[in-house]
């Protein structure tokens, strides 16, 4: 099993705060000195859940200067906003400045208010998403690219700086839906994917579906895995849930898509918005339960153990943990100690 370093913060910091990205920063460094395999960053727009991340190549070449062997991932690029020309110039300057450690997992979008930066429908996002991995690749590898220019008239263009690695490393990400893992599988891709629509049982079955798909298209060829899991251990589980209940909760009713998502299953007339403050807080508290004991990787390093095996059984290869999600900077940069830990137990077997 691998590990890495994923980043979503809520934005919620006073405006002008200089320490906004330092937990970004000092965390990387972290991952680059301890052997992680890599830190994954988002595409998110218009909101401070995940408003520290409009624009995952950006961050990714500051984090180019300041590591020297981990691998540096988008966790996603939302393809349907942007033209795929943009995305190959943008993640080749990173590889460049990384000396060949960029990798990128495309995702089709969640939020309709985001396609205002694109030219395709949010109805058209998961065949943008199919069609740009493909051209994508084409780009990086050197060929040209058929495009009108200003004048309307026809042209061929490749992309500069050409990259230091010879294809591009790349995932779709996906929610859980099985036909996402498909699509995947086809385009020789890796998934990322999470615990946030669905269990662990289902994941595994939508992992092997994966991997016969990826086998029988691809003459053998296995796949890759990355589950995201919201993380935090330390040296006592209670002292763990103590220290994580706050931030995390507050986390988690930043995001009312999440929760709407999340719970809306159960009920067809669930309306978030028509709650009262006390319910939500009460679903809140029901969510951070679950995240707690199901969907994280909370607890002791001997806890955590217990969810690395199991996800390992369910055909996860990487698990790529989000550390900021509301934990002061310091207390989550002390913890590391112990996710490392349970990484060096794995790097040796």
């Amino acid at each position: 099993m691998d590990f890495s370093l994923f980043y979503f913060a809520d934005d919620s910091t006073p405006d002008g705060d200089a320490g906004r990205y330092e937990l970004l920063l000092e965390g990387a460094r972290f991952a680059d000195r301890h052997g992680f395999r890599a830190v994954w960053t988002p595409e998110r727009h218009f909101h401070p859940f995940g408003g520290l991340y409009p624009n995952p190549s950006v961050v990714g070449a500051a984090l180019a200067m300041v590591t020297s062997r981990v691998a540096l991932r988008a966790g996603s690029v939302v393809a349907p906003l942007h033209h795929p020309l943009r995305i190959a110039e943008e993640w080749s300057v990173v590889d460049n400045l990384s000396g060949g450690r960029a990798g990128i997992s495309l995702a089709s979008g969640w939020h309709p208010v985001d396609f205002a930066l694109g030219t395709v429908p949010y109805a058209d996002r998961k065949r943008a998403l199919a069609e740009t991995a493909g051209r994508l690749r084409a780009l990086w590898r050197g060929e040209e690219c058929e495009v009108v220019d200003g004048n309307g008239a026809p042209a061929r263009v490749r992309i500069f700086p050409p990259p230091v690695q010879r294809e591009l490393p790349l995932w779709v990400t996906s929610a859980g839906d099985p036909e996402t893992f498909r699509t995947a599988a086809v385009a020789r891709a890796g998934v990322l994917t999470h615990l946030l629509h669905q269990d662990v049982d289902g994941l595994a079955a939508r992992i092997a579906e994966y991997r016969r798909v990826a086998r029988e298209t691809h003459d053998g060829w296995d796949g890759h895995v990355v589950l995201m899991l919201h993380t935090f251990l330390g040296a006592d589980r209670d002292e763990v849930r103590a220290r994580v209940e706050a931030p995390l909760s507050a986390y988690l009713k930043s995001s009312v898509e999440l929760l709407t998502r999340s719970f809306g299953s159960l009920d067809p007339d669930f309306d978030l918005d028509a709650l009262e403050e006390e319910d939500l807080d009460f679903l809140v508290a029901r969510s951070f339960d679950a995240y707690f004991e199901q969907r994280g990787l909370f607890g002791t390093v001997a806890d955590a153990r217990l969810t690395v095996e199991r996800l390992r059984a369910a055909g996860v290869d990487e698990l790529a943990c989000l550390i900021d999600f509301g934990i002061d900077t310091k207390t989550v940069l002390d913890g590391l100690r112990h996710l490392d830990e349970l990484r060096a137990s794995y790097a040796t077997g």
